[in-house]
């Protein structure tokens, strides 16, 4: 063999592994920037999640940034990162220090009285760069190929009028000359919700399928949440069927047999008004104490805070110091309450706004005309009765402390959790 073709294949060889280190730096942009591209859209995905489910508790209480902070998390980290990791790769998910909220100016706060925006932003660290960081070790340039990087998201979300909303199955009829925009009612007034099919009158509240059918399991589909509802729609009059217990008492976290409260979630806590243990008969949700009440009772918004439970501090559904006991109710079928406090696995950990509810205002004939945000008292009893919600102004006020779901950009009307940023 000549020298020359000697020095050809030298050549050659060196020529191959050029092309193959630039091929592989190529390919190595395709995939680690892909897996970057992928990581921050899931990021993206949680972040968004974690704005639009704090933006949802911003009414303006004093516990709503904690409330908001860990609604925020809890939905957030239920996405999956990182390649659709449920740990996120164990690289640290959304935390309460993620979570930070601003005024009317977008000057950042912590008064819970002027928040109206909710910000989520995190960092995913250490991903880590496959071919990047191989191509790197093998050209001796690591420093220019990093082995990790970073991905960073952001989201910020408020509360805005919606054109669809997400209410329960129930409708509100006015009470006799009652016009908008609080129909006749007081905020604080407790308000009947008969059982009876269609038998509800003015200033009372009744039974009403949203997609304007008569099927008593429709009305079970409804309470575990449909959307879509507008004003001008005409609403169904069905009767009640016992299973609709079952959902309605999920929300105070009471449960049947396996039902838990990971899977049906309940609000943050399930305690209860009756005039048994709370004798005024209105203003449960963030009045005083009154007089002859029983010695648990405080109102919804300070219950909300220690995650107290139907039974307040316990677990029994019914004997000493129980949820029968305290409410006066009867809860045949009902075996377990979600945990209070602070522990794993209740009111704390699975809890979210679940008793504030959007319920529609109607005319006779059934055509939703306006809505009205509702206070859940009460679980319903087993045998079924009449049980009562305690109203909270029109749904459309800007201060109202019910945030529904649904297609937002109304000019007026309920109001719903919108990314602006």
């Amino acid at each position: 063999m000549s020298k020359v073709d000697r020095n050809q294949r030298g050549a050659v060889l060196v020529t191959s592994i050029l092309v193959v280190l630039f091929l592989m730096g190529f390919m190595g942009i395709a995939l680690d920037f892909g897996r970057l591209f992928i990581v921050k859209t899931e990021l993206q995905t949680a972040v968004d999640s974690c704005a639009l489910a704090a933006a949802h508790e911003l009414d303006k209480k004093s516990d709503s940034l904690t409330r908001a902070r860990s609604s925020g998390t809890t939905a957030g980290n239920l996405n999956r990162v990182d390649l659709q990791s449920i740990n996120w790769r164990n690289r640290g998910q959304i935390v309460d220090a993620d979570i930070t909220f601003k005024n009317a100016n977008y000057v950042d706060t912590t008064d819970p009285a002027v928040a109206i925006y909710a910000q989520c932003r995190h960092t995913h660290a250490g991903v880590p760069m496959w071919l990047l960081q191989a191509l790197g070790a093998f050209s001796g340039a690591s420093a220019t190929f990093p082995g990790t990087q970073n991905v960073f998201a952001s989201a910020v979300a408020t509360r805005a009028s919606a054109q669809t909303t997400c209410p329960v199955p129930v409708a509100l009829k006015p009470r006799p000359g009652g016009t908008a925009p609080n129909y006749g009612f007081v905020v604080g007034d407790w308000i009947t919700l008969i059982m009876a099919q269609n038998a509800a009158a003015g200033g009372q509240i009744g039974w009403a399928n949203l997609d304007g059918s008569n099927s008593a399991s429709q009305t079970v589909a409804e309470m575990e949440g449909s959307c879509g509802t507008e004003v001008g729609d005409t609403l169904g009059t069905p009767g009640v069927q016992a299973s609709v217990a079952d959902v309605w008492n999920f929300r105070f976290g009471i449960y049947k047999n396996s039902s838990e409260p990971s899977i049906h979630r309940p609000d943050m806590t399930g305690y209860a008004y009756t005039s048994t243990n709370w004798p005024s008969g209105r203003n449960a949700y963030d009045g005083p104490v009154p007089p002859g009440a029983h010695s648990s009772a405080e109102n919804f918004v300070t219950k909300r805070l220690s995650f107290a439970s139907c039974a307040d501090t316990g677990t029994r559904v019914r004997g000493a110091n129980s949820c029968e006991s305290i409410t006066g109710l009867s809860l045949n079928s009902f075996q377990s309450l979600a945990a209070p406090g602070n522990v794993p696995g209740g009111h704390r950990e699975y809890g979210s706004n679940r008793r504030l509810v959007v319920v529609p205002v109607v005319n006779d004939a059934m055509g939703v005309v306006d809505y009205a945000c509702m206070f859940l008292l009460q679980p319903l009893s087993i045998p079924m009765t009449d049980v009562q919600l305690e109203y909270r102004g029109n749904a459309g006020d800007a201060n109202s402390p019910c945030t529904t779901s649904g297609l937002p950009g109304g000019s007026a009307g309920p109001l719903v959790p919108v990314l602006v940023q």
